[in-house]
C-alpha cells in the first residue's frame, strides 16, 4: 500500500498528516471514488475523475485539482506489483470549525493505493429495512459520508451476504451501498433509472453502454419486490464489475443465469480493449 496526501508521498500508510479539524473528519464533508487496477493501470480513471469533480462541485466544495491527483494516482502505483488493486481518491473541503459551517484553508486532497482481490464471481445480496432519500441534498453524489451504508452492509454480512440493497422513500428498488443493481426480467435487463437516486456507477454505465449492442438493456423503476421476481439478479461495481446473485434474502437464484454469462462474456471483452473506455 502507498500513500499519497497534498503533493506528498507518505513514508508510511500511517503516517499522523490529517488535522483533527478536517471537516472530512470533522463532519464527513468530503468525496472520493474507488477505481480498480488491472495489470498496474487505473481502470476507467477519466470518468472516476470527472465524476469526483461533479461531487465535489455539486456539495459545493470547489473543484479539485485534477492534474495534481493524477500525479498521486502515478505516485502510489509506482514500485508495486498490481496484477489487480484498488485506488481511493479522497478529497475533502480541508480545515474548519468543529461544526458544519466550513473553512477556507483549502481542500485536502488524498490518494492511497493497495492490492486487492478479485470478489468472488457469485455472492449474495439482502434488502435492508431503510431507504435512499432520492430528494436528499446529497443524491448523485458520491461523498464521505458513509455511515448509513456502513450500518447497512452489517446489517448484511450478519445475514451472510456481501452486499445490502435498498429502496428509495418511494419503495422503488434503488441500489447496493457501493454498487448497481441489474436484475433480468422476461428477458430483459433491467436497472433502475437515476431518477431513484442511485449513484450513477461508472460499471453501471459502461454496463449499459457495453451490454446494448447484444442484450436488451433498459433502464426502468419498479418496487423493490421484483427481486423477488427476477429470473437473474446482478451487481455491477468498481471491483465485482458484474458479479452474479444467487440469493436475494431467502430466495435462490439460479447464478450465473444465461444472461449474466453472456454479459461477464461482454464485459471481459470490452474490458481488455481499453484501459480508460
Amino acid at each position: 500500500m502507498k500513500a499519497w496526501i497534498n503533493g506528498e508521498v507518505l513514508e508510511s500508510p500511517d503516517e499522523p498528516v490529517l488535522s483533527v479539524l478536517d471537516h472530512g473528519l470533522v463532519v464527513g464533508d468530503g468525496v472520493f471514488e474507488t477505481a480498480a487496477v488491472i495489470d498496474g493501470e487505473p481502470f476507467a480513471m477519466t470518468r472516476h475523475l470527472d465524476r469526483l469533480v461533479t461531487s465535489a462541485e455539486g456539495l459545493g466544495i470547489g473543484r479539485p485539482d485534477v492534474g495534481a491527483l493524477r500525479e498521486g494516482i502515478t505516485a502510489t502505483i509506482d514500485g508495486q506489483e498490481l496484477a489487480f488493486g484498488r485506488i481511493r481518491i479522497t478529497v475533502t473541503s480541508g480545515k474548519g470549525p468543529l461544526g458544519s459551517p466550513r473553512g477556507s484553508s483549502g481542500l485536502t486532497h488524498v490518494v492511497v493505493t493497495e492490492p486487492a482481490e478479485r470478489p468472488p464471481a457469485v455472492s449474495r445480496i439482502a434488502t435492508v429495512p431503510w431507504t435512499r432519500n432520492e430528494r436528499s441534498a446529497l443524491a448523485g453524489l458520491k461523498t464521505t459520508s458513509y455511515a448509513e451504508n456502513a450500518k447497512m452492509v452489517e446489517y448484511a454480512k450478519a445475514r451472510g451476504a456481501s452486499e445490502a440493497v435498498m429502496a428509495n422513500t418511494r419503495g422503488h428498488l434503488c441500489e447496493g451501498t457501493g454498487s448497481n443493481v441489474m436484475y433480468v426480467l422476461d428477458g430483459q435487463v433491467v436497472t433502475p433509472t437515476l431518477h431513484s437516486g442511485c449513484l450513477a456507477g461508472i460499471t453501471r454505465a459502461l454496463a449499459i453502454e457495453w451490454l446494448s449492442g447484444e442484450l436488451d438493456v433498459v433502464e426502468r423503476d419498479a418496487p423493490l419486490e421484483v427481486l423477488f421476481d427476477a429470473d437473474e439478479v446482478m451487481l455491477v461495481g468498481t471491483t465485482r464489475t458484474i458479479q452474479a446473485i444467487s440469493q436475494v434474502d431467502d430466495r435462490e437464484l439460479p447464478a450465473p443465469g444465461p444472461i449474466t454469462q453472456r454479459a461477464q462474456e461482454i464485459w471481459r471483452a470490452r474490458e481488455a480493449e481499453s484501459t480508460d473506455p
